[in-house]
Order: structure tokens, then C-alpha cells, then sequence
């Protein structure tokens, strides 16, 4: 609710000036078909403007995030929210940084409140504060109300080889790449990549897989287009030039494949996408995403389209 200028949430008040930096509106979300090899498990990281920081608000997007949010930590506040000892002076950079940024205050309603909460009050995205720390890169704060398959219970306080260790071949292939990256990023530099997944829920918040897992066997071969939801995110990374820290940002966007049908270039860029999944090349982004279960049901959708 907005009153003489100021948006009220659950939790959190922010003032906004009139030279806020203008929120970048696009006609619809990125998608991982506009990136034809997000497929193949590289890391496909790409620099991007100071401006494009934080993308959004899109026509679909999900009301104030702040208020959202707020409601997130009350209903599953272990699952939403974590932070380690010793993070606190990364998160309030992380807060002074994007406060600079969007022109903004935030004056919290709940004087405890993690400096990395307050931050992610401002945008859609969930925020990860990752820290060198002796098992080296180490995710050491994060807020996730839109979280894919993992909460942050399970995932502050770990490393970087903890935390992809589902992921095939990311020890011996990638994590000394992730680790060099994380390492050399300059203080003036952010940069972006994009990842996708389908899955048979159209829920934002999803800490754990196993009731979409569950529900997939159930949908009919004629409900596939509704019941399956094509999730997308959008991931950057910025270091934090006081502290030495980095911080990660994800942004989720979901829509039923159904939506496909109004477009159809990105229909079949989506066609060829999935394809590449099916075949060998994509064997590590298909097994660790869990969609070969699902290939029955798109490519009925897809042949019914």
C-alpha cells in the first residue's frame, strides 16, 4: 500500500526518492531458448552495465517483494533465511550498496532484521552472500523466497564443492574455474548468466523437490501444456569492494508451457531447447534437473501444438 510516497509492507518501510534509478520494463521475461546452450552445463558468464543490474518488473511479476518476502520468512522462516556468525559486515555493505544503487532507504520495521534481509526487500531476486573463508568460497548469508529445489537450512554455511555436489563432474570440470572466477571478479564488474528448468509446479517458492517430483506421474497427457511450467532464472554476480565478499543474486520467472502457443518463435526455440536435452550432449543438464521423466509429457504438448 503506498501512502504519500512510501511503500508499507509486513515488515519492512522503503522511502524511495524521485531520482530512483528507473526500473528497466520489458514485455515479457528472458528465457532460457533466447540462450540455446544453457543446456550444456557450462558457466557462460557475461558482463553486463551497472544499469542492468536487476532486471524487471515484468507484467507477471509477483506484487511487492517486500511484502511477499515478509510473508515468506513468517510461513517458513528456516527455509528462507540463513546467516553464519562473522556475515554481518558483508550484509550491510550488500545494503548500502543497492540502497546506492536504486536511490533508496530502507528503515527496517523490525529493528532485528538482518542487513541482507532488508536488502532483499528492495527486488524479486533472492540474495546469497558468498565469503572466502578457510574451506574457501562459502555461502555464509542468504535470503531464498524463491528458492529451486534447496532452502537455506541446508545450504548456509556450506562451500562451494558442498553446495554443487549433485551436480555431475562440477568438482573435477568446474569448481576450480567457479573458484578462479569468484576470486579474480574486479570490484567493477558484475556479471550475468541464465539457467531453466520444467517443472510440474507453478509455485515460486520450492525448497524441496520431492511433492513436484510426486505430482508429475499424476498429469495427463492433455493437461501437460497447464500443469507443466517452464522456470527460468537469471543469475549475477558482483563483488562487494569493502569486504572482499561477493554477492550472488537469482531472479526465478514461471509459466506454464501453455503460454508457448502465443509465441511462436519462442515455442520453437523451446522445441529445439528440449531436444538438445533429450540428446547425449545434454545428458548432465537433463539428469541433474530431473526432466527425462517429463519427456513423454512435452513432447505430447509440443505435438499438439
Amino acid at each position: 500500500m503506498w501512502r504519500g510516497g512510501r511503500q508499507w509492507s509486513n515488515e519492512f518501510l522503503v522511502t524511495r526518492r524521485a531520482d530512483t534509478v528507473a526500473a528497466m520494463t520489458l514485455p515479457s521475461p528472458p528465457t532460457p531458448y533466447d540462450h540455446p546452450e544453457a543446456h550444456l552445463f557450462r558457466i557462460g558468464l557475461a558482463p553486463i552495465e551497472e544499469a542492468g543490474w536487476f532486471e524487471g518488473p515484468y507484467a507477471a511479476a509477483d506484487g511487492d517483494p517486500a511484502a511477499r518476502k515478509a510473508a515468506t520468512y513468517a510461513a517458513s522462516p528456516s527455509l528462507c533465511w540463513g546467516e553464519t556468525e562473522g556475515s554481518r559486515e558483508g550484509q550491510a555493505e550488500v545494503l548500502a550498496m543497492m540502497e546506492r544503487h536504486f536511490g533508496t532507504t530502507v528503515r527496517s520495521r523490525d529493528f532485528t532484521a538482518p542487513p541482507l534481509r532488508q536488502a532483499a526487500s528492495l527486488v524479486d531476486d533472492d540474495l546469497c552472500l558468498m565469503d572466502r573463508r578457510e574451506g574457501g568460497w562459502t555461502l555464509t548469508a542468504a535470503s531464498l523466497c524463491a528458492p529451486s529445489f534447496f532452502s537455506a537450512a541446508e545450504a548456509v554455511g556450506k562451500s562451494l564443492a558442498e553446495l554443487h555436489g549433485p551436480v555431475a563432474g562440477f568438482g573435477e570440470r568446474l569448481l576450480p574455474r567457479v573458484a578462479r572466477i569468484f576470486d579474480a571478479l574486479p570490484t567493477d564488474s558484475i556479471v550475468e548468466r541464465r539457467n531453466w528448468s520444467v517443472v510440474a509446479s507453478g509455485e515460486l517458492f520450492l525448497p524441496s523437490s520431492a511433492p513436484v517430483r510426486a505430482r508429475e506421474p499424476l498429469i495427463a497427457p492433455d493437461e501437460a501444456g497447464r500443469e507443466l511450467h517452464l522456470r527460468m532464472e537469471r543469475q549475477t554476480l558482483r563483488r562487494l569492494p569493502a569486504t572482499g565478499g561477493l554477492l550472488f543474486t537469482i531472479r526465478v520467472w514461471r509459466h506454464p508451457l501453455e503460454d508457448l502457443r502465443a509465441e511462436p518463435a519462442r515455442l520453437a526455440a523451446f522445441a529445439e531447447a528440449w531436444n538438445r536435452v533429450m540428446r547425449d550432449e545434454g545428458q548432465t543438464f537433463r539428469d541433474y534437473k530431473g526432466l527425462g521423466p517429463l519427456d513423454g509429457l512435452v513432447r505430447g504438448f509440443l505435438a499438439s501444438v
